[in-house]
């Protein structure tokens, strides 16, 4: 039996609860970080703009062993999410685990000749250092702001204008009779850009570097998780690791793929009236996807119909005493300015010498799995492997981790294993699909059933698909089915 760890777990949101209970459930000793005063990260209340719903549907964005409750509706608002992963953390016990309030400021490998980690931490004004056999880093993609800066900014705020991130927009009379403007072409800028219409600002512009596809809740009329979400979707993709047969068979449908991309472009550019409003991508929508694809904000197209948002390809270039200066070379009339600018990804408590065995020149990450690198023992990442079905993902991950860390999957890699996968898969993203770099190539979409396959089979898992085929093929992930494929992994406990 492997022995009982010590073991850290970094961040109270999604990916650190799933992970606080994988390494529980195998019985070891976890200490959790939360760095504010509440469970939930991203879906924090204090961190969540007005109107937050999920992208994607409740029964894909929960939990194997808990699914949210039938009252929800099909996208569950921000309050609802929340209240959802404290009934989660509820039902596992989890907040004995954690200790909020409390900042990493540090990492750094054991000086006491143990395998594992030293963190510096922080909390009520102390400071103090303790050991850890593992770390389970579980800040995902949305921990720190990514604040920017323009121009005459300062002299914008100081005449009352307002800048901020959309996280803090958290209170929706801040915009009544203001003329906004939102950079970004996010989910989040047009989630905010919605809601500022309707909560009675003057004026909203949306200012973006480029189309993009969006896909609405409904295609056609059908709910989009019924025609995306599919293995017989997902295999259309250019996906990783093809076997020579797979390139073949590629090859002969592809004339059909390309008609079913064309076809579906044509339907979305149709639906939402793209053209109207010089909003049709150059990108093919296959070349695309992935998890920067937004969905459709409810009202958005209605709000461009009536001129209520105004779209403008560009950027800002500077503050100015009549408005904002765009890169079009217009000023247009801002009171307040609100970054839909996303957020850092990255671990900056680690030191600058193990960032550079993570992450190459380009920004991509070197994990194998979406989860470790082979170079720092003793850890790993649960978020990393962003998708669509984000809490399932989270959930699958954490599984493999813990498995990982006590030597007990079925098929353990090396380091020479790892490097050679890592190298693998970073060719496929440079090479043969540039749309998975996104996110430092931390996204598992749109290969969810692929990227599932893998783990399961590294966990030994004697069950990884459903008995009706059609269903496997055809239907969408279910996280009740993963929760029994799960239970089908050799079971163990820590000593």
């Amino acid at each position: 039996m492997p022995k009982r760890k010590k073991v850290a777990v970094i961040g109270g949101g999604v990916s650190g609860l799933a992970a606080a209970k994988a390494f529980d459930e195998k019985g070891h000793r976890v200490v959790g970080f939360e760095r504010s005063h509440d469970f939930g990260g991203v879906w924090e209340l204090s961190r969540s703009y007005p109107d937050v719903q999920t992208q994607s549907p409740k029964d894909l964005y929960c939990f194997t062993d808990h699914p949210m409750p039938d009252t929800y509706p099909e996208w569950p608002k921000g309050p609802q999410v929340h209240a959802y992963l404290h009934s989660y953390a509820a039902k596992h016990k989890l907040a004995r685990l954690f200790r909020l309030n409390t900042n990493v400021a540090a990492m750094k490998p054991r000086t006491d000749g143990q395998p594992g980690w030293t963190l510096t931490l922080k909390a009520a004004g102390g400071e103090w250092t303790e050991d850890f056999d593992f770390v389970a880093v579980c800040t995902g993609q949305f921990s720190d702001k990514n604040v920017i800066s323009h121009p005459g900014q300062e002299a914008f705020i100081a005449s009352d204008g307002q800048v901020m991130h959309s996280s803090d927009y958290t209170d929706p009379d801040m915009v009544n009779g203001k003329n906004v403007v939102v950079l970004g072409g996010s989910k989040s800028a047009t989630d905010i850009a919605v809601n500022a219409v309707n909560s009675g600002a003057k004026s909203v512009r949306l200012v973006y570097l480029k189309n993009v596809w969006r896909i609405p809740y409904f295609v056609g009329g059908i709910n989009f998780k019924r025609l995306l979400y599919m293995r017989a979707q997902e295999q259309q993709f250019n996906q990783w690791g093809k076997t020579p047969l797979q390139r073949v068979i590629a090859a002969a449908f592809k004339p059909l793929v390309w008609v079913n991309f064309r076809g579906l472009e044509a339907l979305l550019k149709f639906q939402l009236g793209l053209k109207k409003h010089n909003m049709v991508p150059t990108t093919p929508i296959e070349k695309e996807v992935s998890c920067s694809v937004p969905i459709v904000t409810p009202g958005l197209f209605e709000c461009l119909n009536a001129g209520t948002i105004i779209p403008v390809i560009g950027t800002f270039e500077s503050y100015q005493k009549e408005g904002l200066k765009l890169s079009t070379g217009e000023t247009v009339p801002c009171d307040l300015a609100i970054l839909a600018t996303g957020w850092k990804l990255g671990v900056p408590y680690l030191s600058e010498e193990y960032q550079g065995k993570l992450i190459e020149a380009d920004g991509q990450y070197r994990v194998y799995r979406l989860s470790v690198n082979p170079d720092l023992p003793d850890m790993g990442f649960v978020g990393f492997n962003s998708s669509f079905c984000t809490v399932l993902s989270a959930e699958m991950i954490a599984n493999w981790l813990v498995r990982y860390a006590d030597g007990k999957l079925a098929r353990q890699p090396t380091t020479d294993d790892m490097n050679s996968n890592i190298d693998i898969m970073l060719d496929w993203k440079r090479n043969e699909r540039p749309a998975a770099k996104i996110y430092g190539g931390l996204c598992s979409a749109p290969f969810h059933f692929k990227h599932f396959d893998e783990l399961l089979a590294d966990m030994g898992a004697r069950k990884t698909k459903r008995s009706n085929p059609l269903a496997e093929q055809f239907s969408y992930p279910d996280a009740a089915a993963y929760g029994e494929f799960l239970a089908s992994a050799p079971s163990y406990q820590a000593d």
